[in-house]
């Protein structure tokens, strides 16, 4: 608009130049030589003509006057109002700056600094605008919307970078914690194969391990199910490298005499490697020794040499039974001495006669008691013969007796040479305790009372030994059925 003044102004002032030129025909320049004409008098129409052009002159140079002092005040005005106009945008446009930046959580102090360097480049920009033109094409909310992208790049930067620490830390750790857990299976004998097998396996957790993404999928990759199957695999290996079909499980304290292919069976059950940790392989080992018990607790003295036997025991009068021994075999088994006293009773008696009327009768009896025991059997004998002639006599005798067999005292004698017919001896004895066992079971009558004492003699593996002897007091003998 100020241009559009300055151009009406010029116009102006050539159309008073124009005006103010007075029209006078053209003169020739005056020579040398040539002399003035006399000034011949104006005329009354030339007066007025000047004076109109005059008064022309002057109300154009009034109204230039006029106008000018108009554009004057019009561009002023129009300066003055720009000028306002601008202060008031930069101002406004301030305030929007301090607004965006100030509804916004710029919390990471070190990402926040790219956002300031935002805010002061869009303030730079609003200080150093000389025109309203230039404070409308500044978009503060760009400004903001690049400030906060700044910012939010820099945080995420700091936030990869810190999970990529975090990352490789947690790799670390599970690489540790892989290599721990692998190392008490590292430490067994293993055959070069299986250790092989085991390097091999731990290698490949370490490389899924490096190769993961995230810390989720690192925390994922569990040895475990490795573990599992490599420490079942060593198991196996310690099983068949042990001499024997049998061999000796034992889990916190409690033990088994299995099979081989029992053991595997039992082994293979197991789901956890810290469970199967729990576990330890024993190599059999028999041993025999002796236990004194009453015939109650070894299944009331019914056992045999050759029996297979569990043992069962209870820590003092109210625990609870427990088996200690799965599988033990019978040796011998030895009867009391009071199942070897037996007591013998014997009587006899003879008498004959004669007469002279040639009559003669003879009688014989003969009559035995043996008492075994507590018990008492009998037998007797009558023989009747009478014969005739003429003549008669007559005799009679008897005699009785009695002894006590102490069959541990035989044997004593027998092993020391001291009686005779010893062979005859050993043979009548022989198995005389079973016998006796036998002869209650056929007859249903108990001879010997439950409290009787046997010797019996047992095989077990070593391992067993401590236990049985610890517990004999309150240990019972269990025959296995087949």
């Amino acid at each position: 608009m100020a241009e559009d003044i300055e151009a009406k102004i010029r116009r102006l002032r050539e159309l008073g130049k124009v005006t103010a030129e007075p029209e006078t025909p053209p003169v020739k320049p005056p020579t040398a030589s040539a002399k003035k004409p006399p000034r011949r008098p104006r005329s009354i129409s030339s007066i007025r003509e000047r004076e109109r052009r005059k008064r022309i002159l002057i109300g154009a140079s009034i109204l230039i006057i006029i106008i000018l002092i108009i554009s004057i005040g019009v561009y002023s005005y129009m300066q003055s109002r720009s000028a306002n106009e601008l202060k008031d945008l930069r101002t406004k446009k301030v305030n929007e700056v301090n607004y965006y930046f100030s509804h916004y959580n710029f919390s990471n102090k070190d990402c926040a600094q790219k956002a300031v360097q935002v805010r002061n480049l869009v303030l730079q920009k609003i200080q150093s605008a000389n025109s309203v033109d230039e404070l409308k094409e500044i978009n503060v909310k760009a400004y903001f919307d690049k400030a906060v992208q700044v910012y939010q790049e820099c945080v995420k930067e700091q936030e990869r970078i810190a999970y990529e620490k975090q990352l490789n830390q947690t790799k670390q750790a599970k690489i540790q914690a892989i290599e721990v857990a692998f190392q008490p299976l590292l430490s067994m004998p293993l055959p070069d194969s299986l250790r092989t097998k085991v390097v091999s396996a731990m290698k490949t957790l370490e490389s899924q391990v490096m190769s993961a993404k995230t810390i989720e999928e690192v925390n994922s990759i569990n040895p475990d199910s490795y573990l599992l199957s490599l420490w079942r695999d060593y198991y196996f290996w310690k099983i068949d490298n042990i001499p024997g079909n049998d061999v000796i499980l034992e889990k916190e304290g409690t033990k088994q005499l299995l099979s081989k292919a029992e053991a595997k069976s039992l082994l293979s059950a197991v789901t956890s490697y810290t469970e199967l940790l729990q576990y330890k392989v024993y190599k059999v080992q028999y041993v025999e020794i002796a236990l004194v018990l009453p015939r109650d607790r070894i299944t009331g003295g019914f056992i045999q040499p050759g029996d297979a036997v569990m043992f069962f025991a209870k820590n003092g009068t109210k625990g609870s039974y427990r088996e200690i021994v799965n599988q033990g075999y019978v040796e011998l088994v030895l009867l009391p001495t009071n199942a070897g006293q037996i007591s013998v009773s014997e009587s006899q008696s003879q008498s004959s006669s004669t007469s002279s009327s040639t009559s003669t009768t003879y009688n014989e009896n003969h009559a035995s008691t043996y008492n075994p025991g507590d018990f008492q059997y009998s037998n007797g004998t009558t023989v009747s013969d009478t014969y005739s002639n003429s003549q008669s006599a007559s005799q009679s005798s008897s005699a009785s007796y009695s002894y006590n067999v102490n069959l541990a005292e035989i044997l004593k004698a027998i092993a020391a040479g001291k009686i005779q017919a010893s062979d005859q001896a050993k043979e009548a004895l022989q198995s005389y305790g079973w016998k006796v066992i036998d002869l209650e079971q056929s007859s249903d009558m108990l001879v010997l009372p439950p409290n009787t004492e046997f010797l019996v003699i047992v095989k077990v593996p070593s391992i067993f030994v401590p236990d049985i002897l610890q517990n004999q007091q309150y240990l019972y003998v269990a025959k296995v059925s087949t």
